[in-house]
C-alpha cells in the first residue's frame, strides 16, 4: 500500500513537470545597479536591461558614481541614447543617485530621476535578481 502511494506521488509529480508548456518563461524581476562610465559596459547593461524587458520581465536601473554619467553620455554617443531611449519608451524605470549627480553639478538629468539611498536599498530588497555593473 505504501509503495503504492509512493509510485502513484512520483507519477503525479512528474507528470505535472513535464506538462508544462516549455514557451511559458516565468517572469522575474531584475534590478541593475551601474555604477560605470565605461562606454562599452554601460552599453551592455542596457542592451541585457532591454532584452530582459522584451521577455517580459520588470528591469530597474540605479544609476550609482560614475554611473550617473550615463547623462551626459548619451548626448555624444548614438548607441547608448539608443538604448537609453528604448529602456525608457518601453516603461523602464532609471534612477539617479542624488548625490552622485549634485557632486557632478547635474541638477536637471534627462535620462534619469533624483533618488536616494533609500530608493537603491528599495532596488535591492524588491527584486530577485540584482547585477552591478
Amino acid at each position: 500500500m505504501k509503495f503504492n502511494l509512493i509510485i502513484t506521488l512520483l507519477l503525479f509529480c512528474s507528470s505535472s513537470l513535464f506538462s508544462q508548456n516549455p514557451a511559458e518563461k516565468k517572469q522575474t524581476s531584475i534590478g541593475m545597479v551601474i555604477y560605470s562610465n565605461d562606454t562599452e559596459t554601460v552599453w551592455n547593461a542596457l542592451r541585457l536591461a532591454n532584452y530582459s524587458k522584451n521577455q517580459g520581465d520588470t528591469v530597474k536601473i540605479f544609476l550609482l558614481g560614475k554611473g550617473v554619467e550615463l547623462d551626459s553620455m548619451v548626448k555624444t554617443n548614438t548607441d547608448l541614447k539608443e538604448q537609453a531611449d528604448k529602456f525608457l519608451d518601453n516603461g523602464g524605470s532609471i534612477l539617479g543617485c542624488g548625490t552622485c549627480l549634485q557632486s557632478r553639478n547635474n541638477k536637471e538629468p534627462q535620462v534619469c530621476t533624483y533618488s536616494l539611498l533609500a530608493d537603491l536599498y528599495a532596488l535591492i530588497r524588491e527584486n530577485k535578481i540584482v547585477l552591478t555593473f
